[in-house]
């Protein structure tokens, strides 16, 4: 097959700027593309677009992980699953993971096989931008130095691979008939940082029986040390106003991330009122005090240890500003410290010559460790501190064992009996760091028999495969806290001791003695498993009959397959244990501070599903018709008969029309589907805990003079969310259709190398995405409500107190409490729709007295992303743009989402790669365009743009042919050549879904072959 033949029968666009397929050096090539059509030896794939990475295209990459790998492909959208998405919260995915997300549809929108078939999910959800659980293969189990080649379909495959396939497909190859040995090792590291990384990979195979056989193994150990916030200065700390200096939001009290719990404490002492100190008010009216130096304002008494009471809750937004806890104080973890096996087993025997059986056994596994920040209280758990505590300012006048209280104030107004304390908000420092340690474990076991039998090829495999994580975390109980926080005894634990005197937003100077805190922490633990079994039988030929323009080639399968998935939450989230307040005698549904209730949650499905598969030629070359010199389709069609969603049938028609020699048009109509995942469908109950702003009362500090705009507004909180399952989901709808253009000029002389352009331009539509109103949202319409004299029933409030009645005087507004709760559910929502279009330049020149070379270019422009907003949110965007609420509130969930957080514009990519006997030079070069920055907005409602970035890879090979140095190759090489920093963003510092979080990257490698 010509190189010129074989990029229009593969279409490929060049993966990470890079032809389709590796030429040899006569020219020639093998057809490898088998992503796109189920009929072994077609051409079919002349019609899609398909993007291929080989192994030697991988090497400019210098990818370290798959989750390194699917970045660095422009058509591949933000990267949800990461290491900075809630890192401090067991109901993330955390450890060693990365997701698939192909166009930005969303995670769960593109299928992912292995060596042609499905791989089992990753266990552990995250909520989505719909604020939904969702699902994705976790990348970094992909053993990238194993990889033979990536394929990428960009185009909807549903018809043939079944549900998820609605943006595409990914099929990694990895290595097999292998016949030799081959070890490799590498060491690099991010300069400037801790982060130093060395792995080892291993290629062994044999050949027996004459060539009858072969078993080929792939091994992989990497060893990686943890990125620390403290390693730059974009992570260092919580307050990110330092990076903003210079800007318009210098200053914006919003960009500071400090937390409100923090070490000094707020609490409220019940039933007592307002309590006194020789008549000088101690408490609000609502029995509300705190804890702070005793240089800050407001001091009402002196205290213990340089430190004060003051009447009320703390001015977290105003004058106690400083209070706030810095989480990254206790320099946490980034990326987490990692060891990482990978193994993969390949085996083929010909029983005959026309029977094969071949298999696959594979096995993962990751441990990470991590330094996460301290336990904080949320509102949802709140703790009461019984008059008996040792270190209650309110407590006893005498213990129950007839000892004095000498921590219980003079001169107070309240009796002997003493107050109850309850903690409103507090964190607990003085315990120290959480320490998060996660296992990934994940096995492969596929065996199976092709042969070919009355000139149709068949094959069939049975597959199971098994993903485990296993989630540790610290963590402390709310019975062994009270319990602790019972004792009339010096081991009590003390809440109103306050923090660091010289630092007040770091650590905690006064701990509690170390009996208190080894007494009140706990270890838990989260497992989460999921497997995939599956059996499938198919058939094709390529010439079923023959028509004028050519053989007809034909393809059909079964499939069954069963899916689980099971989240065990430790006991003391999942309601096995609970926690009973001693004091008030209300009982929780658990007993982890911190943390909400989350049930287990367990589910099953099976799929049928049949599929058939045509290539259909229409017009050949030797009918010489102008300007129709080959024109074939692709028909296509699929059933697939689900045990909770239904059944769903979709059709597929794709065509490839050759005007002349060089000229490709091309083009594709799908329709797809995606069923909701075993999560969305059997959760019963998920609570989840979120910083949302409660606006009304931005409103309430707007109006009194406290704040000059809502950027200023620091009404933010710990939100908890009760979010429901919902079986009568129906699954996710799309219909996708394409347009491209392949053109090889042919008027350039050989000498001159050969080009390649393409461009193609798709679109997707898809229906009933499964999502939630959202508890932001839902705040957003109480602060509408509330404005017109009414409220959102869905946001469940405290009744107002004292407190909250004085925040409200003046301002004409309602006084409101805190908020206990937003209810929300699952349910399937208004439609979205994506518009692009991918360009590719490939030139490659071989052969030359200079040597060989190839530069390439790869670009996905994002030209609409629209997601309708329903009928609810639509009422509030018309609401902001009508001035009846601020515009600087932020409403999620509809509109234009081009540029939006992880969504640039523009992604492409660039390279160069030029070889000479031993030596090879390789460049790559990756542009990332601007987004908005939806988190930080003006008080016009502009957001802070997250700039662009240009980064760039370069390495260096020699391979040594001589002498004891033979067949081995040393490489150097370094990512991030101008040490580009990311672009600053308002929550992070930088966005983890676009960018690694650290810059230039240096490694060696040397690799030898026996």
């Amino acid at each position: 097959m010509s190189w010129r033949n074989a990029m229009l029968a593969t279409s490929a666009l060049g993966a990470l700027s890079f032809g389709g397929a590796a030429a040899a050096q006569d020219g020639t090539v093998e057809e490898i593309v088998v992503v796109g059509s189920q009929i072994e030896g077609a051409k079919v794939t002349a019609a899609l677009p398909v993007t291929v990475v080989d192994a030697a295209q991988l090497d400019s990459v210098a990818a370290t992980s798959g989750d390194d790998l699917f970045r660095s492909i422009p058509q591949m959208g933000d990267v949800s699953f990461n290491s900075s998405y809630l890192p401090n919260s067991s109901n993330s995915a955390r450890g060693d993971v990365g997701s698939v997300n192909l166009r930005n549809l969303g995670v769960g929108n593109t299928l992912v096989l292995l060596n042609g078939r499905r791989v089992v999910a990753h266990p552990t959800s995250r909520a989505d931008d719909f604020l939904v659980p969702v699902l994705t293969y976790n990348t970094n189990a992909i053993p990238v130095n194993g990889l033979k080649r990536l394929e990428v379909l960009r185009d909807g495959a549903a018809a043939l691979y079944g549900s998820d396939a609605v943006a595409g497909v990914v099929n990694t190859v990895l290595q097999d008939d292998f016949d030799g040995l081959t070890v490799e090792a590498q060491y690099g590291g991010a300069e400037g940082t801790h982060l130093r990384e060395g792995e080892i990979n291993v290629q062994a195979g044999r050949n027996f029986q004459e060539g009858r056989g072969n078993i080929s193994l792939f091994a992989n150990y990497t060893s990686r040390t943890a990125l620390n916030a403290f390693d730059q200065d974009y992570t260092a700390s919580a307050d990110k106003r330092p990076l903003f200096i210079g800007t318009r939001f210098e200053g914006a009290a919003s960009l500071d991330g400090r937390v409100s719990q923090n070490p000094w404490g707020n609490f409220t002492a019940t039933g007592v009122g307002t309590v006194r100190q020789n008549g000088v008010a101690i408490t609000s009216s609502a029995g509300a005090f705190h804890v702070q130096p005793a240089g800050f304002s407001g001091c009402q008494v002196a205290f213990v240890s340089g430190t004060c009471l003051d009447d009320g809750s703390a001015a977290v937004s105003g004058a106690d500003r400083d209070l706030r806890f810095d989480t990254n104080a206790w320099n946490t973890t980034v990326i987490p410290e990692l060891k990482r096996v990978n193994l993969f087993l390949t085996g083929k025997y010909d029983i005959t010559e026309n029977l094969r059986f071949f298999g696959e056994v594979g096995y993962y596994t990751a441990t990470t460790h991590a330094t996460q920040t301290s336990t904080a209280t949320l509102s949802s758990l709140p703790i009461t501190v019984p008059t008996s505590n040792y270190w209650n300012p309110f407590g006893q006048a005498v213990f129950a064992n007839g000892q004095a209280n000498p921590n219980r104030l003079p001169g107070l107004n309240i009796s002997a009996a003493g107050a109850p304390v309850t903690i409103t908000s507090y964190n607990f420092a003085d315990v120290g760091p959480t320490k998060v340690d996660v296992e990934n474990n994940q096995w492969r076991f596929l065996a199976g028999l092709k042969g070919e039998k009355f000139g149709f090829k068949w094959e069939g495999a049975l597959l199971y495969s098994k993903a485990e994580v296993e989630d540790q975390s610290d963590g402390i109980s709310a019975t062994l806290l009270q319990k602790q926080l019972a004792l009339s005894t010096p081991d009590a634990y003390n809440p109103f001791n306050g923090g660091s005197l010289n630092n007040p937003s770091v650590g905690d100077a006064t701990p509690s003695s170390q009996a208190a805190i080894d007494a009140i922490k706990v270890r838990t633990i989260r497992r989460n498993t999921s497997s995939l079994a599956l059996a499938d039988f198919k058939v094709s030929k390529v010439d079923l009959f023959t028509l004028p323009g050519g053989d007809l080639g034909f393809a059909a399968g079964v499939e069954f397959r069963r899916e689980t998935q099971k989240d065990d939450r430790d006991a003391r989230l999942d309601g096995t244990i609970k926690f009973t307040d001693i004091v008030t005698g209300v009982t929780y549904g658990n007993d982890l501070i911190g943390s909400s209730p989350s049930p287990d949650t367990k589910g099953s499905r099976t799929v049928t599903s049949a599929y058939a598969e045509f290539a259909i030629p229409i017009v050949s070359p030797d009918m010489e018709i102008p300007f129709v010199r080959n024109l074939e389709a692709q028909l296509a069609g699929r059933y697939e008969s689900f045990s909770d969603a239904g059944e769903v049938a979709k059709p597929k028609f794709a065509f490839a029309w050759d005007v002349i020699d060089g000229l490709r048009f091309r083009g594709s109509w799908a329709q797809g589907f995606k069923a909701p995942n075993l999560e969305q469908v059997n959760a019963t109950l998920v609570t989840r805990s979120n910083t949302r702003t409660d606006w009304i009362r931005c409103e309430a500090d707007l109006r009194a003079g406290r704040i000059a705009n809502f950027a200023a507004c620091s009404r933010s909180g710990s939100t908890t969310a009760q979010r429901a399952g919902n079986p009568d989901l129906k699954p996710e709808e799309s219909e996708t259709w394409g347009m491209g253009v392949v053109y090889e000029p042919r008027f350039v002389p050989e000498e001159f190398g050969r080009f390649t352009f393409t461009v193609d331009y798709w679109r997707v539509k898809q229906e009933g995405i499964v999502g939630l109103f959202g508890e932001g949202n839902a705040l957003t319409a109480d602060y509408l409500a509330r404005l017109n004299g009414s409220s959102n029933p869905d946001v469940v409030r405290a009744a107002a107190t004292a407190d909250d009645i004085a925040m409200f005087a003046g301002t004409g507004l309602t006084p409101v409490g805190q908020v206990l709760y937003v209810k929300d559910q699952y349910r399937n929502l208004q439609p979205q729709e994506a518009r692009g279009l991918d360009i590719g330049v490939m030139w490659n020149l071989r052969g030359t007295e200079w040597g060989d070379f190839s530069v390439n270019f790869n670009a996905a422009h994002l030209i609409k992303f629209y997601r309708s907003p329903s009928p609810e949110i639509g009422a509030l965007l018309a609401a902001r743009e009508a001035g009846k609420i601020n515009p600087g509130t932020t409403i999620t969930g509809g509109g234009d989402q081009v540029r939006q957080d992880g969504r640039p514009e523009w992604k492409w990519s660039a390279s160069a790669t030029w070889s000479y006997d031993q030596w090879t030079v390789g460049a790559f070069t990756q542009y990332i365009g601007d987004v908005e920055d939806t988190g930080l907005r003006d008080s016009a409602g502009q957001a802070w743009i997250v700039d662009s970035q240009i980064t760039t890879n370069l390495y260096g090979q020699y391979e040594f042919t001589e002498g004891l140095a033979a067949n081995t190759r040393l490489r150097l090489g370094v990512r991030n050549l101008t040490d580009e920093k990311p672009p600053v963003e308002s929550e992070n510092g930088y966005l983890g879904s676009l960018y690694q979080p650290y810059s230039r990257y240096w490694y060696v490698s040397v690799r030898k072959s026996f």
